[in-house]
C-alpha cells in the first residue's frame, strides 16, 4: 500500500535533464515592513526566466523549513539563473541577506532515525478559479504558516517547497472557458437536465408572480440586474477575470514532516495542511491534500526539488498570498531573522584591483547582498594617521592585524609596539620567506641576547631639546601627577641635557650625576650650554644637602625602580644601541617590538615602548636633509595607544607626515 502511495506521488514528476542549482538562505531583518505586495513584484519580474521551449524552461522552488527550533527561507534556483533571482529578491527586499549553501548543508539530509510524512497540495476545482489572496486577510496569512511552523519540537522538521515554472499567456484560455461555462451553463447540460432547470424556473417565476403580482418593466430590469450582480456565478466570473488577467506559473506545493514516530510526523503533516486551508474559499477554489505518503522514496523529490507535472497554475498575486517573507507583523519567535542592517559601500570606498596595491593597503571586505570585495585605505590617507577606537573585543587589534600583515605583503617598512605580545604572535606567523632578513625582533623578556637600547645615543645639536622633551614626558606619564612637580622636572630636565652632551651617556648615567660627585663634575666640565653649566655649578652645587636629597628622591625612587630591573638595565644601560632606527625606516624593514607587561611589567612595559616611540620620532625627522618625495613611507603602530601617550605623539601627528612617519 505504501508503495502504490509512493507511486502515484512520484508517478507525474518531470525528469528534467540535469542542471546545475543553487540553494540560497535568505534571511529577513525584523523590522522589515515590506507586505506581500513586494513578494507579488517579485514574482512578476521572476516570471523573466519563460523560455518559449518548453524543455529549457528552468523552475526555482520557493522553500519554508522549520528545522532545530528555527524558521529558514530558501530558494532553491538554477545556478546560472541565481544572480538573477538575487538580484530580484533585493529589488523588492533592499534589507534581506543572501547567503549561498553548500550542496553537504542542505536541509534535506535526512537523519535514518527518522519517520516522514509527505503530501502534495491539489486544487478542489479548476486551476482557472483563484484561491483567496493576501487582500482579503486582515492580519498576513504567512502568521498562520509560520505558527505551524514555529510549534515543531527538536526530533521534528517540516518543509514545504513551493516550484514554480513561469508559462505563456495561454493559461488564460482556461480562464475564459470557465467564465464561458458561467455565463451559458445550460449549454453544458444534457436534454433532460436542460428542460428540468426550465420546469424549475417556470415554476419559481409563476408562484412569484401570484404572490408579488405583475412587476413593472422597470422593476423587471432592476431585479435582473441586481440577481446578475449578487450570483455567486457573477462573483466568480469577476474573480477569474481578475485572475487571468496577471502573468501565471505552474506550480507544484509539496510538504513533509519529519519526526522520531509515524504518528506524530503524520499529524505535524496534517496541521501544515490545515494552515493552508486559509486560502480557500466557497464560491472560488481550495487546497485539497493528496495521498499521504510514509515512503522514504518519497524523500527523494524533495532533495532532487524535481518539477511535477502541475494541474495548479497561480498568478503572482496568489503566489504572493502563498509566499513572501516575513515582515515585522509576523511574531512567530522562532523565525531566524537577520542580523543588523547592512549598509551598502559608498561608491568611493578603495576596492582592491581598481587601485594599485602598493597605494592600498588592504584590511577588510564587504559582503552586502552576499557579493564579497575587499577594500582598504589609500597611502596619502594613512599619512594622515589613525586612530581606532572601540571597546575591548570588537576587533581593533585584529584591524592592525589585517592592515600589518598587508604592508608585510607589499614590502613597506613598518613597526608594531604591541603590550600585550599576542598581536606580534600571530604577525609572526604571516611574515613571508622574501622578509624574513628584513625582521628586527626586539624582546626585552630575552635575558640571554639583550638588545642594546640608548636613546641619548649621538643625538644631533638640534634634536637634544627634544630628546629631553621626551624622556621628561615619559617620566612624567610614569611619575604620575601626586608624585611630579616642576621642581623635580626642573632638575630631571637639566641632567638629561646634560647626558645629551657627554659622549657614551645612558640611562644609567641619570642615577649616577644626581650622586656621584665626581662623575657630576665630570659630566659638567663636558657641558657646552652655558645654561645648563650654570644650573649644575651656581644651583644644583649649592643644595642643601637636607634640600637636595628631598628634591632627587623622588627621581631616585621611580628611575631607580626601573634600573634595578635586569631586564631593563641589560638594554638600556649599553652605550651602542643594536637597533639602527634610522636604517630600519630608509630601508623598509619590520621592527616588532614585544612589550609585553606579563613579561617585563606595566611600568617597564610603558617605559621602553615610551623611548622606543621617541626613537622612532627623531630617526623620522632626520630626514629633513632628505627630498619629500624620497622619503620612504614607514608605518608605525602602537597597539593600546594610552600605554605610551605623551606629549611626542602631538609631535608625530603635526609634524611627522611630512617626514613620511605614518602612524
Amino acid at each position: 500500500m505504501l508503495w502504490y502511495r509512493a507511486a502515484r506521488f512520484r508517478r507525474k514528476i518531470d525528469w528534467e535533464e540535469p542542471t546545475a542549482y543553487t540553494l540560497l538562505c535568505v534571511s529577513v531583518p525584523k523590522n522589515n515592513e515590506r507586505t506581500p505586495q513586494a513578494a507579488e513584484q517579485m514574482f512578476a519580474a521572476m516570471h523573466g526566466i519563460f523560455r518559449s521551449s518548453a524543455s529549457e524552461q528552468p523552475h526555482v522552488s520557493f522553500e519554508v523549513v522549520s528545522k532545530a527550533h528555527a524558521i529558514n527561507f530558501y530558494a532553491y534556483v538554477p545556478t546560472d539563473l541565481r544572480d538573477f533571482v538575487s538580484s530580484q529578491i533585493f529589488a523588492q527586499y533592499p534589507t534581506v541577506e543572501i547567503k549561498e549553501i553548500a550542496s553537504d548543508a542542505d536541509y534535506t539530509q535526512l537523519g535514518e532515525d527518522k519517520h516522514l510524512a509527505a503530501t502534495e497540495l491539489d486544487l478542489k476545482k479548476p486551476t482557472a478559479f483563484p484561491i483567496k489572496t493576501f487582500q482579503n486577510f486582515e492580519v498576513d496569512p504567512l502568521s498562520s504558516i509560520t505558527g505551524v511552523l514555529g510549534s515543531v519540537s527538536e526530533q521534528e522538521e517540516v518543509w514545504v517547497q513551493i516550484l514554480i515554472k513561469p508559462i505563456d499567456d495561454d493559461w488564460q484560455d482556461l480562464g475564459k472557458s470557465e467564465i464561458k461555462k458561467l455565463k451559458e451553463p445550460f449549454k453544458s447540460l444534457g436534454l433532460w437536465q436542460l428542460a428540468k432547470a426550465e420546469l424549475k424556473t417556470l415554476i419559481f417565476g409563476l408562484a412569484k408572480h401570484t404572490i408579488e403580482g405583475p412587476p413593472g418593466e422597470e422593476k423587471k430590469k432592476e431585479e435582473k440586474k441586481k440577481d446578475d450582480k449578487d450570483t455567486p456565478e457573477s462573483a466568480a466570473i469577476k474573480a477569474i477575470e481578475e485572475k487571468i488577467t496577471k502573468l501565471g506559473f505552474a506550480t507544484n506545493i509539496r510538504i513533509l514532516a519529519a519526526s522520531t514516530d509515524e504518528y506524530s510526523a503524520r499529524a505535524k503533516l496534517e496541521q501544515v495542511v490545515g494552515a493552508f486551508k486559509q486560502f480557500n474559499t466557497i464560491n472560488l477554489n481550495a487546497f485539497v491534500a493528496k495521498d499521504i505518503t510514509s515512503d522514504r522514496e518519497a524523500h527523494q523529490l524533495f532533495t532532487s526539488r524535481a518539477f511535477g507535472e502541475s494541474n495548479m497554475i497561480f498568478n503572482i498575486t496568489e503566489l504572493a498570498s502563498i509566499y513572501h517573507y516575513p515582515s515585522l507583523t509576523v511574531a512567530t519567535p522562532t523565525i531566524a531573522w537577520a542580523g543588523s542592517k547592512k549598509g551598502e559601500p559608498p561608491a568611493n570606498l578603495p576596492i582592491e584591483g581598481t587601485i594599485p596595491s602598493d597605494d592600498l593597503t588592504v584590511f577588510g571586505q564587504t559582503n552586502f547582498r552576499s557579493e564579497v570585495k575587499r577594500f582598504g585605505i589609500k597611502k596619502k590617507d594613512r599619512r594622515l594617521h589613525m586612530y581606532i577606537i572601540g571597546k575591548t573585543g570588537t576587533g581593533k587589534s585584529t584591524l592592525m592585524e589585517n592592515m600589518i600583515i598587508d604592508d608585510i605583503t607589499e614590502g613597506r617598512g613598518m613597526a608594531v609596539v604591541d603590550p600585550h605580545g599576542s598581536l606580534i604572535q600571530h604577525v609572526l606567523e604571516f611574515i613571508p620567506e622574501n622578509r624574513v632578513q628584513d625582521v628586527v625582533y626586539f624582546n626585552p623578556a630575552d635575558h640571554e641576547h639583550p638588545i642594546g637600547f640608548n636613546l641619548l645615543e649621538n643625538v644631533d645639536p638640534e634634536q637634544k631639546n627634544i630628546v629631553a622633551s621626551g624622556v621628561v614626558g615619559i617620566m612624567e606619564k610614569i611619575f604620575g601627577e601626586v608624585s611630579w612637580g616642576p621642581r623635580l622636572e626642573y632638575i630631571l630636565r637639566n641632567v638629561i641635557l646634560a647626558l645629551l652632551e657627554y659622549p657614551n651617556s645612558t640611562f644609567m648615567g641619570i642615577m649616577r650625576i644626581l650622586t656621584d660627585n665626581a662623575y657630576r663634575r665630570m659630566v659638567v666640565n663636558g657641558v657646552k650650554d652655558p645654561v645648563i653649566r650654570d644650573f649644575f655649578i651656581n644651583e644644583f652645587e649649592k643644595y642643601e644637602p637636607k634640600f637636595r636629597t628631598e628634591a632627587i628622591a623622588p627621581i631616585q625612587n621611580k628611575v631607580g625602580q626601573f634600573l634595578s630591573a635586569s631586564t631593563i638595565r641589560n638594554i638600556v644601560g649599553q652605550p651602542k644601541s643594536t637597533i639602527d632606527i634610522r636604517r630600519i625606516m630608509d630601508e623598509g624593514k619590520i621592527l616588532l617590538a614585544d612589550l609585553s607587561i606579563g613579561k617585563i611589567g606595566e611600568d617597564n612595559s610603558a617605559l621602553l615602548g615610551s623611548m622606543l616611540i621617541t626613537k622612532i620620532q627623531l630617526a623620522a625627522m632626520g630626514r629633513v636633509n632628505v627630498a619629500e618625495d624620497e622619503r620612504r613611507d614607514f608605518y608605525l603602530y602602537v597597539d593600546e595607544f594610552q600605554n605610551f601617550a605623551t606629549e611626542s605623539f602631538a609631535t608625530i601627528l603635526s609634524e611627522a607626515r611630512k617626514y613620511r612617519l605614518n602612524l
